[in-house]
Formats: structure tokens, sequence, C-alpha cells
């Protein structure tokens, strides 16, 4: 991987990484917080929402304080291939910035948009490799992002301690950004999308004796809320599949990342918790 740039930041070392993906085809980006000290460290793995790249979560989540005292790296990719010879779509919620972090079966977009595959195979193989992880790690994230850290965790609980989100799209089955999304990277059979949806694979037990709980954050102001988010919905399928899940209802706060610099440490603090049990 190659070193775009890098800064200290609460005695720490930032870097924005680059390299040429296998799993994409594609040139992918990415930063990379890690602690002051030898290590090794444990891994928080962070997934961002709609036409963000890497650097959104970067400047603006304020993380990097929590993460140094608590000795945890935190790692941000972007959120989707993108270039020349990358499928793409003019609307902001579909294509480039808009992966899903699922592996899309349809043209146009199949052979590059791979997202979970890259996120839960060759980021994390990357990092192990190049970093001084104790090959432990979580995943947490925003919105679209939120969507993905709730599903990869749940569709790949061997590989993560613990999973929270802010403001996730919980029921992409039910809303119309994911009916978007899922449509053209997955095709017309809700079969699929049913494998991809949080609140569904909560309801089927996915997450049951994996995760003691599943921290949530959502604002009761976010524009978002009713049509898009759905955040009851989580809260349904874990009583019904008897699953741990703590749904915290901010008053007052948005879908902005003001929100997220507001809980961010609690988030972080939760994971590096469940980290070093």
């Amino acid at each position: 991987m190659e070193t775009v740039k890098s800064h200290v930041v609460h005695g720490g070392t930032l870097r924005y990484l680059k390299h040429d993906s296998a799993t994409t085809g594609t040139p992918m980006t990415l930063s990379i917080f890690v602690p002051a000290g030898e290590g090794p460290f444990p891994l928080l793995i962070w997934l961002s929402g709609l036409t963000c790249t890497e650097d959104n979560f970067t400047t603006k989540a304020g993380a990097y304080k929590a993460a140094a005292e608590h000795g945890v790296i935190i790692v941000a990719p972007d959120t989707s291939p993108r270039g020349e010879g990358v499928a793409d779509d003019p609307a902001y919620d579909l294509g480039q910035g808009a992966g899903f972090y699922v592996d899309a079966t349809q043209a146009p977009w199949a052979p590059h948009f791979r997202m979970e595959s890259y996120v839960t195979g060759e980021l994390i193989d990357l990092i192990d490799a190049q970093f001084p992880t104790t090959k432990t790690r979580s995943i947490f994230g925003h919105s679209m992002g939120g969507h993905g850290a709730l599903t990869l965790a749940l569709r790949h609980p061997e590989l993560f301690k613990s999973v929270s989100a802010f403001a996730p799209i919980a029921s992409p089955t039910r809303c119309p950004w994911g009916e978007k999304a899922f449509t053209a990277y997955l095709g017309e059979d809700r079969a699929e999308w049913a494998k991809h949806d949080a609140a569904l694979l909560i309801e089927s037990g996915a997450a049951k004796g994996v995760f003691d709980d599943i921290l949530v954050d959502q604002g009761d102001a976010d524009s978002f809320l009713t049509d898009q988010l759905k955040p009851e919905l989580l809260t349904a399928a874990a009583q019904k599949a008897g699953q741990g899940l703590t749904l915290r209802m901010q008053p007052g706060y948005d879908h902005s990342y003001f929100f997220m610099a507001s809980f961010v440490d609690d988030h972080v603090a939760f994971h590096a918790k469940r980290l070093k049990a």
C-alpha cells in the first residue's frame, strides 16, 4: 500500500493509503489511525455512508482521541470502487460512492462492485499483514455504512468481536434506498435481498450467542428517519430473536457528522471493551 500523506494526531499516526485492489479490480483508498507504541492493537473498521469517501470520517468524526486512549487502530475505507471504466449512475444513491457493501451480481456493476468481499477479505488481510494488529477486530458505520457494518458482522460473525451503528439503514428491503440499490446490484430476487437486510438477519437469529449487545444511535431529528432508516425494525427483530440490542434515540440530532462526533467516543469504548475482553 502506498502512503499518500500522513499526520500525527493524539500521539498516533494517521495515514491516507492507496492500493490496487485484486477484489474490485480498481485502485482503492483508505485512512488508518495507529496509536503510539509498538502494539499490537485491535482493529476497528469504520464504514461510511452515501456519497462519502474515506475522508469524511477521518476529518469530521473526531474519533482518534478515544482511539488513542483505548489503544485501538481505526481504518476507514472508501465506500465503493471508482475510476474510469467503473460503472456509475448520475444519482447520489447508486454507483460510485454508493457501494452498499454487497457483492453485485448484475451488469454493469458485477465486475467492480464487490465491497463485501473487499472489506471482509482483502482489506482485513492487508491491514493485518502491514500493521501491528492483534488480528481481532470490530466494525461500525453510519447510514449506508451502518447497514454495511450490521450486515457484514451478521454475515461474517467469525471475523468480528462487536458491531455498532449510527443511523443505519435498518432494513434495506423495506426502504427506497435499499430497494433501488438491491434491484441494481442483486437483481429482482427478494430472497437474495433478504440475505443483506440487518433487521431480517437479526430476526433469523444470526447474532444470537455471538454479540452480547448491538449498539445503535439514532437522532430523532434525522430527516431520513421515517422513510429510509426505520430503526424500530431492528428493535422488533431483536425482541423477536431474544438478541441484545441497545437503540438510543438522541433528541434533536440529525443525520450529519455533528451527530456522530457527539457520540463516537461511546462507540469506541463499546468496542474496546469487547476487543480486549
